[in-house]
């Protein structure tokens, strides 16, 4: 059975997408992103931007994410997948990322959440976008909560003001698991 990802959500304002896969059986269902109750991105995200994410009704939590300047969507827009796992998708369309770039005019960092939409990294640092493939939210994704949080703490590297929660670090700073990132 084909699926159909959700709608990108960005503005003129995004300077960082945050990038997955495909969304969930969960997230679909619920037509939200990371709308499977275990998946780390709320939590993750709420402790980075020092906003209570959880908290907070769906649609004001993605006004929240571009207050911060930071879209999401993912890198595949159509496949056929029995369950939620990436190794699960076949015949994968990719979203068309030219029309959302040009809405997109102060983009200058993309993340990707997770190997599998990190697998699209290369054409937007071909770009000239700063990237960067975090651990997975999923819960899939083994390693601890702490582990990951500390990865993604990179999303607020090099960004001025944005708080005392931004101790920012590099995407290639991290230990113990491994990240890729190319700079423009």
């Amino acid at each position: 059975m084909r699926e159909t990802g959700l709608a990108a959500v960005i503005d003129g304002q995004v300077e960082t997408l945050l990038l997955g896969s495909f969304p969930s059986t969960a997230s679909l269902a619920r037509a939200q992103y990371y709308g499977h109750p275990r998946n780390h991105f709320w939590p993750l995200l709420g402790a980075i931007l020092g906003e209570p994410m959880l908290e907070l009704d769906y649609p004001v939590r993605l006004e929240r994410l571009l207050a911060h300047h930071i879209g999401v969507w993912d890198v595949i827009g159509e496949c056929a997948r029995a369950g939620s796992l990436d190794s699960a998708i076949r015949d994968a369309v990719a979203n068309s990322f030219d029309a959302a770039l040009a809405q997109m005019p102060n983009l200058r960092r993309v993340f990707f959440n997770g190997a599998t939409a990190g697998r699209r990294s290369r054409w937007f640092a071909e770009r000239g976008y700063a990237v960067c493939v975090l651990p997975s939210s999923s819960p899939a994704y083994t390693i601890g909560f702490e582990a990951k949080l500390l990865a993604w703490r990179a999303l607020l590297a090099d960004i001025p003001d944005r708080g005392a929660h931004a101790r920012p670090t590099s995407c290639t700073q991290r230990p113990r698991v491994r990240l890729r990132v190319a700079h423009r």
